[in-house]
């Protein structure tokens, strides 16, 4: 699932060690199909989108290992007996500390998931290190589509941004994961869930509400929040004295702890910590830099159907492969950066480091094609309601009712977002410089500063202000001038 650090960010205190999506963000996206746990990940982040396509394969395994399991004996562990948990698992250090950490603490049965979310990295190893340690069952689910379809595009439908700038990647990830966690429990008959989210994040906090949300009775186990091994110096030596491969990267200061999905990677820790710190260039893995981007503008025109893109240059894409498609375009010409410090759910703030390059540009395009469709009412409604949407997915309550209330609305209104938007992409930029709609609301001569042909009437616009002045001119009247 989860998690994997860039070269720049080698991986184990991960900000979730289940979640670092560390890669390309032009990984070409596959059906949820089921299909032999040999098929492999592939497309680089200088692919085209053609190469992309050609790399298209389903990939949805449940594996049940040869081996023997290792002998457990059930006992109570700080959360009580379990005897079946999934635990979400990346295969990485972390993931596998926790892994061999339950078996040792627990004594249960440990089922491991590991989802793709367009993380852009090789998927099988985690397999093959989940049978290693004695895993009987192993799920590695293709959730690409479903990820982009029922998850990002509802949030962008809202144009959603958490306090004004942060589009909520790593947030809008979360509810999958955890709605998958629980439906494999279910189908196994776990009693209990595992993810690696640390004490101080937001992401405990996304994953357990999505947990108790979908199954109220159900047990979580959080390691991080029960287990002593509080430093990496104790994370190493628990791995050396149980077997687990410890690469010499892995031993040296970690750079950044880093999340990635098909939407977004971040970066934090180290020495991004001190906000007054400039971020480093290397880090980077979806982006050039503004300064490094082609000299040459780069046109594209994205059509919309009910609020959703559904086509590039003419050609339709589905939602992945849109997603994907548009990560390559901002990439390619240093879109979707952004540094900024959050105010976290649980108390504290946050600097953190974001590539979006898709995301920037669906996000820019939309809000250009929702001027020509919606009316004022509506579009002045989604701005109200929009910050109240952001910070609920930002806290982590996807599965409450009342966000389920607000994309109702959203989704209402969203009927009549059809259209197609021109967009200019330079050195960092994304350039609105054309919109069209079949109903388009605007009317050139009624806003036209040339002879409307008695289309308006100018005279009507005395009434006008002065009814809504009556209330100013009453005011001024009785209290006098404003102070």
């Amino acid at each position: 699932l989860f998690s994997r650090r860039t070269a720049a960010a080698a991986p184990l205190l991960d900000r979730t060690t289940m979640s670092s999506y560390a890669a390309s963000a032009v990984a070409a996206p596959r059906t949820s199909a089921r299909a032999p746990s040999s098929v492999r990940r592939g497309a680089s982040h200088a692919a085209g989108v053609g190469a992309q396509r050609a790399l298209l394969a389903p990939k949805r395994v449940v594996a049940r290992s040869s081996r023997s399991p290792l002998a457990v004996s059930a006992k109570a562990g700080p959360s009580g007996e379990v005897k079946k948990v999934v635990l979400a698992y990346s295969g990485g250090l972390d993931t596998s500390i926790i892994l061999k950490w339950l078996q040792d603490t627990y004594g249960c049965e440990v089922i491991t998931f590991t989802a793709d979310l367009g993380q852009g990295e090789e998927l099988e190893p985690a397999r093959a290190k989940a049978e290693q340690m004695g895993v009987k069952q192993i799920y590695i689910d293709d959730l690409r589509e479903e990820f982009v379809r029922d998850y990002v595009f509802p949030m962008f439908r809202a144009n959603a941004i958490y306090e004004g700038t942060y589009l909520l990647g790593t947030s809008i990830a979360r509810p999958l994961i955890a709605k998958r966690q629980i439906e494999i429990a279910r189908e196994v008959g776990a009693d209990a869930v595992c993810h690696g989210a640390t004490g101080k994040g937001n992401d405990q906090v996304r994953f357990e509400l999505g947990y108790y949300g979908l199954k109220p009775d159900v047990k979580v186990i959080a390691p991080w929040r029960e287990w002593d091994l509080n430093s990496r110096t104790k994370l190493i030596a628990y791995a050396e004295e149980n077997g687990i491969p410890v690469a010499q990267s892995k031993k040296e200061e970690a750079p950044f702890s880093c999340d990635a999905n098909l939407l977004h990677i971040s970066y934090e820790g180290n020495s991004l910590e001190d906000p007054w710190t400039e971020y480093e260039e290397h880090m980077f893995t979806r982006s050039v830099s503004p300064e490094d981007a082609p000299d040459v503008a780069t046109y594209i025109e994205i059509e919309f159907e009910a609020g959703d893109p559904v086509a590039i240059n003419g050609e339709k894409m589905s939602p992945a492969t849109m997603l994907a498609a548009l990560n390559k375009y901002g990439g390619d010409n240093g879109i979707g950066r952004l540094d900024i410090v959050e105010s976290r759910f649980v108390g504290m703030k946050s600097r953190g480091v974001y590539e979006t390059p898709g995301g920037t540009i669906l996000f820019q395009s939309r809000r250009a094609v929702e001027s020509v469709c919606l009316d004022r009412g509506e579009s002045h409604l989604k701005d109200e309601l929009m910050p109240r949407y952001a910070e609920l997915l930002y806290n982590g309550f996807w599965f409450s009712p009342e966000r389920e209330m607000l994309q109702a609305s959203i989704d209402l209104c969203s009927k009549n977002v059809n259209g197609t938007v021109r967009v200019k992409l330079y050195k960092g930029n994304v350039i609105v410089v054309g919109r069209k709609a079949e109903k388009s609301l605007y009317n050139a001569s009624l806003s036209t500063f040339e002879d409307d042909e008695g289309a308006y009437d100018q005279k009507d616009a005395a009434g006008f202000i002065k009814l809504q002045a009556l209330r100013l001119r009453t005011l001024g009247t009785q209290r006098g001038p404003p102070v």
